[in-house]
């Protein structure tokens, strides 16, 4: 298992990029906007191949988070999907979103805390159960 980065969503991406980047010396390392989704998600890091923060920044949202939802999830790429959720969910975790497409799922830690799960390489072909399997609660 490999971890990859921490996500917090932002209101104010410019600030919140002045803030990171600027005052505390994170580079930025790539940037996806997507128009379907409404949202920009910026990866920093130290240097290339360090852990990295994501911001998130969704572009209709103008109130405050809630306390708590600002901070996302913390993401792990692992050898295979399947058989880590397998285990996971043999031990009492609860799949929040399944492995559907062989690439991403969500879990919850015992502190509600998102776990993201993310496939090393290229996605797994989709199999069952979790390509039937619905998604449970938010992360």
């Amino acid at each position: 298992m490999k971890y990859l980065h921490t996500m917090i969503r932002v209101l104010d991406l410019e600030k919140s990029l002045h803030f990171y980047c600027e005052l505390l010396g994170l580079k930025e390392l790539r940037r996806k906007d997507s128009e379907r989704g409404r949202y920009t998600l910026v990866f920093l890091a130290t240097e290339p191949g360090a852990p990295e923060l994501e911001l998130t920044y969704n572009w209709d949202e103008t109130e405050a988070y809630p306390f708590g939802r600002n901070f996302g999830h913390l993401a792990y790429r692992v050898d295979n999907i399947y058989e880590t959720c397998q285990k996971l969910q043999d031990n009492g975790v609860t799949i929040l979103r399944p492995p559907r497409d062989g690439h991403m799922a969500f879990v919850r830690c015992p502190d509600n805390i998102s776990i993201e799960i993310l496939q090393e390489g290229e996605s797994l072909d989709p199999q069952e159960p979790w390509l039937s399997m619905e998604n449970t609660g938010t992360w």
